[in-house]
């Protein structure tokens, strides 16, 4: 190898991938051996990335038993190694992938209790923000109100689901009984951190049709036609001043 970029992915390969060969050369090769030093280090690294799972997704894992769980994990770190330093950051595309995992085919529900343990895991971590405070609303020029974009802070997370997803959670928390009714219907969540803790909870059709709308960047104009169209009744005035008295809106 030529560079020390060509020697680290071919480490990588070797800790994911099993092509050993690129970088035994560079492996002391006494007692144990160049293969088996090689071994431990991918048994090691395997072993950490699937314990960030476990930690980020418990209740996918409780869903699925930890050994099923483990052997998913597995071919994910091989597909999706992690691109920084924090563990805490890694998983992300761990909903998507178990959505096309053939062995939770069955299980057309999972995927969207990872997205809810993926969102609650952002906003855990997520930085702190400052609220937009209601007279920097006032000051605007009326006329300018539609065209307004507003922004979340950066805990806030919308989901919306086909299954009751936010039961699902509940009901595999320790102590909980695991019952749920599957046939419930769909959710649509507001997930975010509110001072020292990650809440989530259900929102109605047209108030999450708005915020929906808001955090995709549409304007105020948009945002209220989508809301209306998801519920006639929604009023413009009571949602504002619920954002405003949530704090979750940026400055």
């Amino acid at each position: 190898m030529s560079s020390l970029r060509e020697l680290q992915a071919g480490f990588g390969a070797a800790m994911l991938g099993g092509d050993e060969a690129g970088v035994t050369p560079y492996v002391v090769d006494d007692e144990p051996g160049a293969a088996s030093r090689l071994a431990v280090y991918r048994h090691h690294i395997l072993t950490s990335l699937t314990a960030a799972l476990e930690a980020t997704y418990p209740v996918v894992c409780r869903l699925v038993d930890p050994r099923f769980f483990r052997w998913a994990a597995n071919s994910y770190v091989r597909k999706y190694p992690p691109a920084g330093p924090c563990l805490f950051e890694y998983g992300g595309h761990f909903a998507a992938f178990l959505a096309a995992f053939p062995a939770c085919a069955h299980l057309p529900w999972l995927a969207d209790v990872a997205r809810l343990e993926w969102a609650m895991n952002a906003a855990l971590h997520a930085p702190d923000a400052i609220a937009l405070e209601p007279d920097a609303l006032r000051a605007l020029d009326p006329r300018a109100l539609a065209r307004l974009k507003l922004r979340f802070e950066p805990s806030v997370t919308l989901i919306k689901s086909a299954w009751p997803v936010d039961a699902i959670w509940r009901a595999n928390q320790p102590g909980a009984d695991g019952v749920v009714d599957l046939g419930a219907g769909a959710v649509r969540i507001e997930v975010r951190r509110l001072r020292e803790d990650v809440v989530f909870r259900a929102l109605p059709p047209g108030r999450f049709a708005f915020r929906a709308a808001v955090a995709a960047g549409r304007s105020l104009e948009d945002a209220v036609e989508g809301a209306l169209d998801a519920e006639p009744g929604f009023d413009l005035a009571v949602e504002i001043r619920a954002l405003i008295d949530e704090r979750v809106l940026a400055a």
